[in-house]
């Protein structure tokens, strides 16, 4: 039996942006979901996945350009993975964050009448990004341009991102355009080093070679952080390395090295050793310190982080005799700006590095009035916990893009906390959470932030006051 044609879609007007990014156009009222386009672009699409009322496409041509449409800045867009909007001029990348949150919160909320505040864009649209996690490979990605390279040799190694869904082939990075120097000038010279000096970089596939990854970590305050990670404690070679590492950049705050001989690249579980400096950078947040590791959970917009976090206390409202419970605390951020304003704070998390790091932070800056647990939300959260550490007056939720559980919803509607403030980066599933609070609690405000110009992605915070 003959293989089913694909069908063509010619002069496909795009017209909106839908949730993650995809762009969307009608085709005999029929919903056609394009990624690689926005609105106003004319264009040629293949069917690829159909349903009962849309369809998936892949993009074959662009007929006629948006007049929204403009060009891209950086040399890797379309084949690394991040910033897909850079053909989308930044006030509409805003545009459509904002409209996708009124969407989703109106839709899925069921939220008409109070209206969503207007986005808070970032100052910084590019360099904005306090950490980056470059791959090494044996088998960079080659395009059109490098014919010439030939692929057997060093040059076919990469030090960079990944190709979009490709786990096993790396580009080749001369300059991101996501972290302020001397992140790119690290990644270069130490690109430069290793294939000079015959370093063997990683084959995730074969698990060979030496070179595996390099994270870089900065700070407003002007701290950088550079931490490698070798395939195998071969220690002449890492101690050549950072030794040459360290006459290039005399003034890194903190050089760590890490051996990760596992199939994955996590290093949550393995040593860090510190090489130079300290094994730790400062970020400062409105006269706060946090104490950032190589290991350490933090927001990666500090800018934009300081925005979204002063919202949340706005949004708080907490007088000195409230108890507040900071639900996915994290590393405490939002629980030690709280902090100042109020009687205690409870913060809850799951992962134990993260409350670590909570609880550093609260000494570092001498705030004696936090409180970190560990463990499953749904389980941590009961009754009796709040029966031996006060009832909140105040709940701060921000958790994962999955939402806040059904369980922890319901531990929240009995002990019927005054205020709510929702802090998400989903505003489908924090949309989905809202309507099953909304018997209870109503919404009183809205404010999209931005927090990674250049993609769809956008938080949100809500405010939600118990009906009386």
């Amino acid at each position: 039996m003959s293989k089913k044609k694909a069908q063509i879609v010619e002069n496909l007007l795009i017209t909106d942006i839908a949730a993650e990014g995809v762009a969307v156009g009608r085709h005999e009222n029929f919903v056609i979901f394009v990624a690689g386009v926005i609105p106003g672009d004319v264009v040629n699409v293949m069917l690829t996945r159909k349903r009962k009322n849309y369809s998936e496409s892949k993009l074959l041509e662009i007929v006629t350009p948006s007049a929204d449409r403009v060009e891209p800045f950086c040399r890797y867009f379309g084949k690394c993975g991040g910033c897909k909007w850079q053909m989308l001029p930044y006030d509409k990348q805003l545009y459509y964050k904002q409209k996708q949150v009124s969407d989703q919160i109106c839709r899925i909320g069921g939220i008409s009448d109070v209206p969503v505040n207007h986005i808070i864009g970032a100052e910084n649209s590019t360099f904005y990004r306090n950490k980056l996690e470059y791959t090494f490979s044996d088998r960079r990605w080659f395009d059109s341009s490098d014919i010439e390279i030939d692929k057997e040799s060093r040059d076919a190694e990469g030090l960079g991102f990944h190709v979009q869904g490709m786990f096993d082939r790396v580009i080749d990075i001369e300059k991101c355009w996501l972290q302020r120097e001397p992140s790119n000038e690290i990644r270069n010279e130490i690109r430069n080093f290793t294939r000079r000096e015959g370093y063997n970089y990683y084959n995730c596939r074969s698990h060979q070679g030496l070179m595996r990854n390099l994270m870089v970590r900065t700070s407003t305050v002007g701290e950088t952080m550079a931490v490698v990670v070798f395939a195998k404690n071969e220690i002449r070679l890492i101690e050549e390395l950072m030794t040459h590492i360290n006459e290039k950049f005399p003034d890194l705050t903190s050089l760590q090295y890490v051996v990760n001989e596992k199939f994955n690249d996590t290093i949550y579980d393995l040593d860090v050793v510190c090489w130079k400096g300290r094994d730790y950078i400062y970020e400062e947040l409105d006269g706060l310190r946090f104490k950032i590791n190589a290991k350490s959970f933090f927001q990666t917009n500090s800018e934009q982080t300081l925005k979204l976090y002063r919202k949340a206390v706005e949004y708080a409202a907490v007088d000195s005799d409230e108890v507040v419970y900071d639900l996915y605390t994290g590393t405490g951020t939002i629980a030690n700006f709280v902090a100042r304003h109020c009687r205690k704070v409870i913060g809850i998390e799951s992962v134990p590095e993260a409350i670590a790091d909570a609880r550093i932070n609260s000494e570092v800056n001498g705030i004696t009035n936090t409180s970190f647990f560990v463990g499953d939300m749904k389980d941590v959260l009961t009754e009796a916990f709040i029966a031996e550490n006060g009832r909140p007056d105040t709940v701060i939720l921000d958790p994962p893009r999955a939402g806040v559980h059904e369980n922890v919803i319901n531990v929240i509607k009995k002990v019927a906390p005054r205020k709510i403030v929702y802090v998400s980066c989903n505003p489908a599933t924090q949309a989905r959470d809202i309507s099953l609070l909304s018997d209870m609690y109503k919404v009183t405000a809205i404010q999209p932030v931005d927090m990674f110009p250049h993609t769809h992605h956008v938080e949100n915070v809500v405010q939600l006051i118990v009906k009386s």
